[in-house]
């Protein structure tokens, strides 16, 4: 399995509102969280944002820093974010 497949992905819409792709809390590596208004900004990258601290992480370092170092996570939290 890769890293992808071990990843929760959480768009926070508002107070008790979230958007969430990915494997059960309990199963995931990690776990990315943003503000739909970061990912919703103009040219939004998640390593950007992480490095801003506008998105946060927890789990295994190295499986976010492989997500957010190759595209995969901003990709997955632009789709995650799209229907809204």
């Amino acid at each position: 399995m890769n890293a992808e497949e071990h990843v929760r992905y959480r768009v926070m819409v508002a107070k008790k509102h979230e958007l969430v792709s990915g494997p059960e809390a309990s199963e995931a590596k990690a776990e990315l969280t943003v503000p739909l208004a970061v990912v919703q900004a103009e040219g939004f990258d998640a390593a950007v944002a992480f490095m801003q601290g506008k998105l946060s992480a927890t789990g295994h370092i190295g499986t976010v820093l492989e997500v957010v170092a190759d595209g995969r996570a901003t990709k997955a939290l632009l789709n995650l974010a799209s229907p809204i």
